[in-house]
C-alpha cells in the first residue's frame, strides 16, 4: 500500500473574540467559574453572514498557498462538519466551487468532534489505493449557530473555526499516517445531541419554542465516556506500535475541556510538555479542533521530521478514535 503523508496544514479563525468577560454580561457566569471548569478564556465567533463553508474556504486557500498546490490538482475534498451551511448542497461543494477545484469530487462527513479523524482516514484510503494524488481534508464548524445563548453550560464551551490538511502519496512507509482506530457507540446518542431539525422532528413552531434546535448534553456522562475512550484509543495505538508513552513526541487530544485532557494524559502517563493545548484560546471547535491544533503545533515547531504524534477525539454519536502519525517534514 502507498504511504500517506500530510504535506501541509492551515487554519482559519474568525476575528471576533468572545471572552469570558463578555459572557459575564450575557448569562449568569464568571471568568473564574468558566476557567476553573473548562480551561477556556475566550473563543472565536463568526461575523454576520459568515458560515462554515466560508471558514473552510479561507483555510483551504491558505493550505494551497503554503503547499504551492493549484486548485485543479485537487482530486477529493472531504469536509467534516455538523454545522453545514444547509442540509444540501454539501458544504464541500460550496468550497470546491469557491476555490476553483474543477477536477475534484467531495462530500460532507458528519462525525461530530471525531469528524476530522474519520475524514482523515477516509481520504487516506484514496491515496493508499493509488486512485488519488492530492486529497484535502477539512474540519469546520460554526458552533455559535447551534448553541443556546441562554444555556450557560454549553455556550461557554464552543467556538467557531476551520482547519485543513493536504494528503499526498509518500515513499517511505515508516512516515505519514501509520495506524488508526475508530469506533462508534450509538447507545450514547441521547447524551449529546441536537433534538430537532432532522427528519424525525422537522422544524416547527413547537420545536423552536422548545429550543430543540440547540446542542443538548449530559455533561457528567459525556465527561466519563470521553476520558475513558480517548485514553483507551491512545494506549491501543501506542501498544500496537510498540511506542512507550515517554517516546511520544506530541499528543493532540480533542479540546473539549481542560479537565478531560488532563485526565486522559494522566491515564496514559504523559507530561504536560507532550500535550498540545489550544482550548484556552479557541474553546471547542468540534470537527475543526484537531486540524487547528495541528497547524498551531506546526507553526510553533512542536512537531519535527521523524517525531511521532497521536490525535484522538470523542464526540456525539458516540464517535471516537485515534490516529498515529510520524511526521515527515
Amino acid at each position: 500500500m502507498i504511504p500517506v503523508h500530510i504535506t501541509g496544514t492551515a487554519k482559519y479563525l474568525p476575528k471576533t473574540r468572545l471572552t469570558n468577560a463578555d459572557l459575564e454580561k450575557m448569562i449568569d457566569t464568571s471568568d473564574e467559574w468558566i476557567t476553573t471548569r473548562t480551561g477556556i478564556k475566550e473563543r472565536r465567533i463568526v461575523a454576520n453572514g459568515e458560515a462554515t463553508s466560508a471558514m473552510a474556504t479561507h483555510a483551504v486557500r491558505k493550505l494551497l498557498g503554503k503547499t504551492k498546490t493549484q486548485p485543479e490538482e485537487i482530486d477529493l475534498i472531504i469536509l467534516a462538519t455538523v454545522t453545514p451551511d444547509m442540509f444540501f448542497p454539501a458544504s464541500a461543494c460550496l468550497v470546491q466551487n469557491r476555490i476553483g477545484a474543477k477536477n475534484a469530487w467531495g462530500f460532507d462527513l458528519s462525525g461530530a468532534c471525531s469528524g476530522f479523524l474519520f475524514a482523515l482516514i477516509s481520504g487516506a484510503q484514496f491515496i493508499k489505493s493509488g486512485r488519488h494524488k492530492k486529497v484535502v481534508i477539512i474540519g469546520a464548524d460554526t458552533m455559535s449557530s447551534i448553541v443556546d445563548p441562554e444555556d450557560r453550560n454549553t455556550i461557554i464551551l464552543f467556538g467557531d473555526g476551520a482547519g485543513a490538511v493536504l494528503l499526498e502519496p509518500g515513499i517511505d512507509e515508516n512516515f505519514g499516517i501509520l495506524d488508526f482506530e475508530h469506533r462508534i457507540d450509538g447507545s450514547g446518542g441521547d447524551l449529546l445531541m441536537m433534538p430537532a431539525g432532522g427528519s424525525l422532528s422537522p422544524p416547527s413552531h413547537t420545536t423552536v419554542d422548545n429550543r430543540e434546535h440547540y446542542v443538548k448534553q449530559n455533561g457528567r456522562a459525556v465527561y466519563k465516556h470521553a476520558v475513558k475512550s480517548m485514553a483507551n484509543y491512545t494506549k491501543l495505538l501506542l501498544d500496537r506500535n510498540h511506542i512507550s508513552a515517554e517516546k511520544l513526541t506530541l499528543f493532540i487530544p480533542h479540546q473539549a475541556n481542560a479537565r478531560i485532557m488532563e485526565a486522559v494524559a494522566s491515564r496514559i502517563g504523559l507530561t504536560e510538555k507532550q500535550v498540545m493545548v489550544t482550548i484556552d484560546k479557541y474553546g471547542n471547535n468540534t470537527a475543526a479542533t484537531l486540524p487547528i491544533a495541528m497547524d498551531e503545533a506546526v507553526d510553533e515547531n512542536r512537531i519535527k521530521h521523524g517525531d511521532t504524534m497521536i490525535l484522538t477525539a470523542f464526540g456525539a454519536g458516540f464517535t471516537g478514535g485515534g490516529v498515529l502519525i510520524r511526521w515527515n517534514k
